[in-house]
């Protein structure tokens, strides 16, 4: 049974979540996740459950190890933990949608101490060989609160029995394991080749609840390398132009 938590969550577009743990209580997080805690606040660093757990953890895109932090005080302790790019922080009791939920690789924050935190593959080929975050997802298990991160505007829909709707991969966060999963070709030569899209989409057919973010780390990197790569090339191409007129200045070729 999970360690019933309290917790508030702070800021707007840069979140944090402040836990309150009683006495005994404990909050496992991702490594590197915690901001700040209170005097009396122990923190321990493990593979949260043997070798083959920690080495799971990886294949599905984590670290290694895993943090927990217990409260030694007699009294009530706080602990903080940040998310790793702008974003929103998702509470998600477990308890209130049966037991489990799956989320995107690199989406879990931190949970309270007995949740279990696990990879889960997903069920069809398809769907691992080109939904952009590949075979492995999230099982986050238990009957507690989880914390999950997604970036910028976060979208939570009710999908009906059978109704379907289509996603950018990269923009799935998390579901319900009602939900089913699948990959579809966007269709047509100029969609596939200009459409900037990829050339696969998520189905997610319902019933179940998921989380949509607008903003994936992996776009907001792509664009970001792509603007550095062509600040690179503008800054090389001015440099040699304006180098070439200085050398010719300099080395007398112009004459006045």
């Amino acid at each position: 049974m999970a360690d019933i938590i309290d917790y508030t969550i702070h800021g707007d577009d840069m979140q944090i979540v402040e836990i309150e743990l009683d006495p005994s209580e404990g909050v496992r997080a991702e490594v590197g996740a915690m901001m700040f805690m209170e005097e009396g606040i122990m923190m321990e660093t493990g593979t949260g459950g043997g070798l083959f757990k920690g080495f799971k953890r990886m294949i599905s895109g984590d670290g290694f190890f895993i943090s927990t932090f217990y409260n030694s005080a007699a009294v009530k302790r706080s602990v903080s933990f940040g998310a790793p790019y702008p974003g929103k922080i998702i509470p998600l009791d477990l308890r209130q949608v049966g037991g489990t939920f799956i989320c995107q690789k690199d989406s879990f924050l931190c949970a309270a101490n007995g949740i279990d935190i696990d990879v889960a593959f997903t069920k069809k080929i398809g769907a691992g060989l080109f939904g952009g975050e590949g075979f492995i997802l999230q099982r986050l298990s238990g009957d507690g609160l989880a914390f999950v991160h997604a970036g910028g505007t976060i979208i939570k829909r009710e999908l009906r029995e059978r109704e379907t709707l289509r996603v950018d991969t990269g923009c799935i966060v998390a579901m319900a394991p009602t939900v089913d999963y699948d990959i579809q070709f966007v269709g047509g030569f100029t969609n596939a080749l200009f459409g900037g899209e990829g050339l696969f989409l998520a189905s997610l057919t319902g019933p179940g609840t998921i989380y949509l973010q607008s903003l994936p780390l992996s776009r907001l990197a792509d664009r970001i390398i792509s603007s550095s790569r062509t600040n690179r090339e503008q800054s090389s191409g001015i440099g040699g132009i304006g180098g070439g007129i200085l050398g010719g200045l300099l080395g007398g070729d112009r004459k006045f």
